[in-house]
């Protein structure tokens, strides 16, 4: 019975560069085909963020101040209407929303921890109000009306303040989303509750 004829050493030999060269295509064709994947969700990504940050309010017309922290108890004449730091009251103003003035050592004292003051005139219609405080943050965000402000509402944040065209401008978000919990705040995450709601002690 005749036997199959065997290939030969080189033959063999041949066979295995074949099979290599086939694998090392594959393996390149994995590498590129995955590069090529991560480089289009690394530039969609980018892309995206990119369009986002050019899409936001401008925040150019930020006044920045450096305000000094010390705690007082007897009343404090601010050099800015609302006040943006410097001494206040050693209790901090809960945030959230009053229809009434705050004090201001108080609420100054909230700004320390981290929070943004929105106020507004008091004389502004309370639909435009609460169309003002319906699109904030609950938490680190305290709104309320004040005295003699240079606008319809006023954004403050520790050694920050905007002046807006109104509550439908697009930079009280944006100042709120730039300031709230920032690395201006001298105490960020302390405390914006348990403190006092405004009334006199």
């Amino acid at each position: 019975m005749a036997r199959p004829d065997r290939p030969s050493r080189a033959r063999l030999e041949e066979l295995k560069n074949q099979q290599r060269a086939r694998e090392r295509r594959t393996r390149w064709l994995w590498v590129v085909g995955t590069s090529l994947a991560v480089l289009a969700i690394v530039g969609a990504v980018v892309l995206t963020v990119a369009r986002d940050v050019a899409s936001r309010p401008s925040l150019d017309a930020v006044t920045t101040y450096e305000p000094s922290s010390t705690h007082v108890t007897a009343p404090v004449a601010y050099d800015q209407a609302p006040p943006v730091g410097g001494d206040h009251n050693p209790v901090w103003l809960n945030c959230g929303v009053y229809d009434a003035p705050v004090p201001n050592e108080n609420a100054v004292h909230s700004l320390e921890h981290g929070a943004v003051w929105v106020t507004y005139s008091p004389d502004l219609p309370a639909r435009q109000v609460h169309s003002l405080f319906s699109n904030l943050p609950a938490d680190y965000v305290v709104v309320s009306p004040h005295e003699d402000l240079p606008a319809p509402v006023v954004a403050s944040a520790w050694g920050a303040q905007l002046v807006l065209d109104g509550v439908d401008d697009p930079r009280v978000a944006e100042f709120v989303r730039e300031y709230r919990q920032g690395p201006q705040s001298p105490e960020p995450g302390a405390a914006c509750s348990g403190g006092t709601d405004g009334e006199p002690a």
